[in-house]
């Protein structure tokens, strides 16, 4: 009785593992990229004001890293993407 429900849940488990294990859209990946850099570019400006004591420069420090980071983000996922480990 134990060994049929191991089975059986083993069995369903490997049928949604398949549909989980699809890869992201590159589109859902500039998605996330944008909305997490919107939350990461705050915060930079937020520090940055914090320590520059100037809003205008911690505008150009956001400014600058949002660029960056979100282009660096955006090949990090899809560089993850292409890797199986974990799926």
């Amino acid at each position: 009785m134990i060994a049929d429900q191991i089975v059986i849940s083993n069995t369903r488990a490997r049928s949604t593992y398949s549909k989980d294990k699809s890869s992201e859209k590159p589109k859902r990946s500039i998605a996330k990229s944008v909305s997490w850099r919107i939350v990461g570019t705050l915060d930079t400006i937020l520090i940055s004001w914090i320590v520059t004591g100037t809003l205008s420069l911690a505008f150009s420090i956001g400014l600058i890293e949002l660029v960056t980071k979100m282009v660096l983000y955006f090949f990090h996922e899809r560089i993850w993407n292409r890797i199986s480990w974990g799926k």
